[in-house]
């Protein structure tokens, strides 16, 4: 055999290049507790300098704060508690996961997925499966355990390639993590790291936890479209060459819903329905009382806003309850708390790793270190002149480099957002821009790297069709996704900025 068959493509040599680097990085939490020690050396080093930086909170040029001076750790001891209890991210996620954990354990979620995919015709079999893949981000996991493996199932009892199907169903799971027309946990999660960074220089910084919601329900349609014509006209042909394995299970079928779960799903959209209808009743007269003080639904600290999160929770707590109850797979109360309990047991590893990311973001912002890098960076920036929209591009392209080595992406955010958006607020960027341009490059190219946790998984579905499908064909399979994604998603957050259309609700472009 001759040798050179043997030897690594340069991907593939770059692609473990990539795996051998991330591997050396520690766990996020350990990564935090890092960079809580730097910055408690830092600010040792840097209270007795000087600097010119005027603090915009007060007027007063930047002190640097000694984090290991004894009154600071003193400090940051007795309030530890009230760092990780009153971190922002840490409740709002927790109150929209009991509701999506319920509408997941009683079988809501799983029957609705499955509907969808069963009734849609063999030409708008890629858009569905793209559609399903971004409507799952509202089910944490859901989407890489259940609509990645059906994508496969579905092409290839329409005689299509299965591998396209995994494709096209992993890109719009994953590539398109950002998008979707449903608010989800990710939302309120993100907003409160902006909020908490925000607020290093403006500490009565308020955001809506649905401050991108208008771009990434526009974006869904922008990924499936992209997402349609690549898996059709790119990745399909090319899989051509690419025959199934003649051991492989003949195609099965996709599993019909029951008398039962057709019943309680109807119910459950029912009550959905509804409920969503109730809602907009109530809030419709101009007496309100959704409304805030101005007689405005969408103002900062009106009641409709500030019960965002509780919606979110009911919006799957009752579909689920009914469902279960409908379609038998919900028998008593205790069912309901136990698909709470399996919520937050899949939570566990997020309050870890939140915790040392509180503690970080507090002693960060106790220092002063966040205000002297935004207003340096900020100068440094002015000085060079970069326009702001290429500003912008750099934080979409960094964030998709980053993302090939830290897959968490509430841990990518905690890391930036503490420089990025005081640093951007002072170049007159308001902090839903900032987060926008991190949610594309967040999502882009999560699809190539073999660091995602649940990329293996992908090669093992692909393997029950094609038993030699390794890394690299996964990798090259996705990568004009990712390349795409991340390039025309780009320009199209660019086109959406120059519209002026609003991003999400209190939402804006500019700060000042």
């Amino acid at each position: 055999m001759n040798s050179d068959q043997n030897r690594p493509s340069l991907a593939e040599r770059l692609l473990a290049t990539i795996e051998r680097t991330g591997n050396r990085l520690p766990d996020p939490a350990l990564l935090f507790i890092a960079l809580l020690v730097i910055v408690w050396v830092v600010s040792w080093l840097l209270s007795g300098v000087t600097f010119n930086a005027i603090d915009p909170r007060s007027g007063e040029p930047v002190v640097i704060v000694n984090q290991l001076a004894g009154t600071s750790l003193t400090q940051f001891l007795g309030d530890m508690v009230g760092t990780f209890a009153h971190f922002h991210p840490i409740g709002v996620v927790l109150v929209a996961m009991l509701g999506i954990g319920v509408a997941e354990h009683t079988g809501f979620i799983n029957t609705a997925l499955r509907s969808m995919l069963r009734v849609t015709a063999d030409w708008l079999l890629t858009p569905m499966v793209i559609l399903v893949g971004i409507v799952s981000h509202t089910a944490a996991d859901a989407g890489y355990v259940l609509v990645i493996p059906l994508g496969g199932v579905i092409f290839y009892v329409a005689g299509r390639h299965p591998l396209a199907g995994i494709a096209a169903a992993f890109a719009g799971v994953s590539g398109g993590f950002s998008a979707n027309f449903i608010p989800s946990a990710i939302d309120p999660m993100l907003a409160g790291i902006t909020q908490s960074g925000g607020q290093l220089i403006d500490p009565d910084l308020s955001i809506n936890p649905l401050n991108n919601y208008f771009f990434t329900a526009i974006s869904s349609v922008v990924i499936i479209g992209l997402g349609w014509l690549i898996t059709d006209r790119w990745v399909t042909p090319r899989l051509a060459s690419l025959p199934v394995d003649d051991d492989a299970e003949p195609p099965p079928t996709l599993e019909p819903l029951s008398a039962s779960e057709t019943r309680g799903l109807r119910f459950a959209l029912g009550v959905m329905l509804a409920s969503t209808a109730l809602l907009a009743f109530t809030a419709w007269p101009g007496d309100s009382a959704w409304r805030g003080s101005s007689g405005s639904l969408t103002e900062s600290g009106s009641p409709l806003m500030s019960s965002i999160v509780a919606l979110i929770f009911l919006l799957f707590l009752l579909p689920g309850v009914v469902y279960g109850v409908v379609a038998g797979t919900v028998r008593s109360a205790k069912d309901i708390i136990d698909g709470m309990t399996q919520a937050m047991h899949s939570m566990a590893y997020y309050l870890v790793i939140m915790f040392f990311i509180a503690q970080f973001i507090y002693v960060f912002g106790e220092s002063n270190l966040g205000v002297l890098m935004a207003l340096e960076g900020a100068a440094l920036l002015k000085s060079i002149g970069l326009p702001s929209a290429m500003t912008i591009m750099g934080i979409v392209l960094l964030t998709g480099v980053l993302n090939l080595f830290i897959g968490s992406a509430s841990a990518k955010w905690a890391l930036l957002a503490p420089i990025f958006v005081p640093m951007l607020m002072e170049l007159g960027i308001s902090p839903d821009l900032a987060q926008a341009a991190y949610r594309v490059g967040d999502s882009t190219t999560n699809i190539i790297t073999p660091l995602m946790p649940y990329f293996p998984l992908v090669v093992v579905y692909c393997q029950r069709y094609v038993k030699n499908t390794g890394i690299g064909t996964v990798t090259a399979m996705m990568v004009p996704y990712s390349s795409v994604f991340l390039l025309l998603w780009t320009l199209f957050l660019m086109l959406y900025w120059a519209t002026g259309l609003p991003l999400g609700l209190q939402s804006s472009y500019s700060y000042g």
